[in-house]
């Protein structure tokens, strides 16, 4: 009788080695993994990583540390080798504009299309739409195909055109303007198209290049415009949303798969969150009041952040900035120039691809 009792206990415990073995082995953890920004923490996006770091340490108990490298000191401040240092497990983690990640994954010049998304009633709507929708879960799977896994999307906002020499109402206000762009091609053709002179630049060289007149413009979203001070380089700002700049928070995948799935869980809706929490800071002032709505609901409304301003438009003018701000019609002037960037540039991203994107945005709820 003891004997089969003997043998039932070790028939038991042999079965919960066998069903339970990673309750044998603690999952262990990297002393630090890296986490790549091609900003500083004082912008949106340096403000959402920053919550999300916390949110993952807190939730794995201190166990998961990320280290940020702010404004690309994992590849020497060129934002366009981002994705490049990403695939090589340079880095573990990122939170990556990607209008750096374009020149080595062209179906992101979708975002770029000048005009494509802003004809839409709403642009923040349209650009959700995409991302949530069939265009958005594409993009996602040619990541995932290319060694890396989107935990969720940020933005960094619509881009806005600026200088100091005149202001910018019509086509013909861009010529001979030397106005900076991220090293993009199709950011180049846009502005060649208009008959501005578009120079590629690192962005910690543009503020000496704009205080020394080595440029006279640049191209950024309020997020950056304000928390760098560039207002105090430039004289006019157009508000003519000709491309958005959405981001992505990224993970290895070779990482990824390393994580059990209750610490996967604590990540992906770690940066579900702040990926919502980066859009509504960058779109705080600007949008129908959603985003406002949002961090007040939150309690992440940022009262007392001096670099986020809940008025960026009147901010920027109070500096003494003009901001013009372009109607439908008007803007329409600027598309139509654009012809020759669309014929080229459709067939790089992939009719099947902007096609998906026109159709989710016929679906959005404006």
């Amino acid at each position: 009788m003891m004997k089969k009792v003997y043998t039932m206990v070790l028939v038991c415990l042999f079965s919960l080695v066998v069903l339970f073995p990673a309750a044998a082995e603690e999952f262990k953890y990297k002393d630090e993994y890296r986490l790549a920004c091609n900003l500083s923490e004082l912008m949106p996006q340096g403000k959402a990583v920053t919550r999300f770091i916390q949110l993952v340490k807190d939730g794995t108990k201190g166990k998961l540390n990320i280290k940020p490298y702010w404004m690309g000191q994992l590849y020497a401040g060129k934002a366009t080798n981002e994705m490049l240092i990403m695939r090589q497990n340079v880095a573990d983690f990122s939170a990556s504009s990607l209008l750096n990640w374009a020149p080595q994954f062209p179906e992101v010049n979708l975002f770029l299309l000048p005009w494509f998304i802003s004809e839409r009633p709403d642009i923040y709507k349209a650009v959700d739409a995409i991302e949530a929708g069939k265009a958005g879960k594409m993009l996602e799977a040619k990541v995932e195909s290319m060694g890396l896994k989107v935990l969720g999307w940020g933005e960094q906002g619509v881009r806005e055109v600026t200088n100091k020499i005149r202001p910018i109402r019509t086509p013909d206000d861009l010529k001979d303007l030397k106005i900076r762009v991220v090293g993009s091609p199709i950011l180049l053709d846009i502005f060649k198209a208009l008959g501005a002179n578009p120079t590629s630049m690192a962005w910690s060289e543009v503020m000496l290049a704009l205080q020394q007149g080595a440029i006279d413009g640049q191209e950024n979203p309020y997020s950056i415009f304000i928390p760098n001070k560039t207002y105090e380089f430039q004289k006019y700002m157009t508000e003519w949303g000709y491309v958005v700049d959405p981001l992505f928070f990224t993970v290895h995948g070779g990482v990824w798969k390393g994580f059990p799935d209750d610490v996967k869980k604590i990540i992906m809706d770690a940066a579900q969150e702040c990926g919502l929490y980066n859009k509504a800071l960058a779109r705080l002032g600007l949008d129908d009041g959603s985003s406002e709505k949002w961090l007040k609901e939150h309690n992440l409304y940022p009262a007392e952040m001096k670099d986020i301003n809940v008025n960026p438009r009147k901010f920027v003018r109070d500096n003494g900035v003009e901001v013009i701000v372009l109607s439908q019609e008007e803007r329409v002037a600027f598309r139509k120039k654009m012809d020759p960037v669309y014929e080229k540039w459709i067939n790089v991203i992939g009719k099947d691809l902007v096609a998906a994107a026109e159709e989710d945005m016929k679906n959005a709820k404006y």
